[in-house]
């Protein structure tokens, strides 16, 4: 027991201490990323190649002076970013990164808890995140974060439905809702699941870059504008944390992303699994880096007519489709 408690202890100070490493270096992948699209140089004044502007927007972050508005809520104004990181992290726990390996003669599980219902603890967790920029705009005695708040409320709320549903027919396939499992179904190539889901993925992908809260689908603190949304009365680490909570919670829905649809971390021919699925979630990390570069915003009406009159009807129609053909 004792020696279990260990190693749940240290799989859960790995997994902070790289991801919350990771989600500062995505701001600065990020930017290079868009400013090669852009035909820019992005960071490249700190350090070879800008590598050091993470550092200095840590320090940025750590110096900048923490102001809370006079008459906020200080409690609530306080907790709501470490909801957002908080919920980011935990819903990592149930998340298998990578296959079953040997250490000093010990096989090592890459996962903090291996339930049952791994798939949906994940997407229940994340969705705690809703309450940060909630009570961030409710607290913040600003009209501007309210604002920004209420969006956050029917951004959310919309697409968390529908990503439910569109993971609902390929687990009508695998028969559980555990990640091993579902990884364990896509033995081979031609086993994945975005090969007999395709509508399901393409829902699923459309309702988590909103979910995310990513550009061009970023309502909750929408850049285009001149105040943040339910940022606006935040400053240093507090605002800082609401981004590491946003950037973690990418990078844990990219390893969703290739352990649902993509075949996890099986083989992919001669390429060992670790490799293959650390390579499936760096082409997800760029492809969200890469939509943000490309497409304008979306007006919140044409996103929730979008959500209601089209992604909800697609998601029943598969779910019909898939009983179905597992009945005949």
């Amino acid at each position: 027991m004792s020696y279990f408690i260990i190693e749940t202890f240290i799989k859960i100070l790995i997994v902070l201490l790289i991801f919350s490493a990771l989600a500062g270096f995505g701001t600065y992948l990020e930017r290079k990323i868009l400013g090669f699209f852009q035909c820019r140089l992005g960071p490249h004044y700190v350090g070879p190649f800008g590598l050091l502007q993470v550092v200095a927007d840590g320090i940025k972050l750590f110096a900048k002076e923490d102001i809370i508005p006079l008459k906020a809520n200080r409690l609530i104004f306080m907790i709501a970013p470490i909801i957002a990181v908080v919920s980011a992290f935990v819903a990592m726990a149930a998340i298998p990164f990578f296959p079953e390996f040997e250490l000093f003669g010990m096989t090592i599980r890459p996962i903090i808890a291996d339930i049952n219902v791994g798939i949906l603890f994940v997407l229940s967790v994340s969705a705690c995140g809703i309450y940060a920029p909630i009570l961030a705009g409710l607290s913040s005695h600003s009209k501007y974060a309210l604002l920004g708040g209420a969006r956050a409320a029917l951004q959310f709320l919309s697409f968390e439905m529908i990503m439910g549903l569109s993971l609902l027919a390929p687990l009508m396939l695998v028969g559980s809702l555990s990640l091993i499992d579902i990884n364990a179904y896509q033995g081979s190539f031609s086993q994945w699941l975005v090969f007999k889901q395709p509508l399901a993925f393409v829902l699923f992908a459309c309702a988590a870059f909103i979910e995310l809260n990513r550009t061009p689908f970023d309502l909750l603190e929408h850049e285009a504008e001149i105040v943040a949304g339910y940022c606006t009365e935040y400053s240093g680490l507090k605002w800082g944390m609401f981004f590491i909570g946003e950037y973690a919670s990418m990078i844990a829905m990219c390893f969703v992303f290739a352990l649902v649809f993509f075949g996890g971390f099986n083989d992919l021919g001669f390429i060992p699994g670790g490799i293959a699925i650390l390579l499936k979630v760096v082409f997800f990390i760029f492809l969200f880096m890469w939509v943000r570069a490309t497409f304008p915003h979306m007006r919140p009406d044409q996103l929730f007519k979008t959500c209601w009159k089209v992604m909800l009807p697609l998601a029943l129609l598969n779910i019909l489709i898939t009983g179905i053909v597992l009945l005949l």
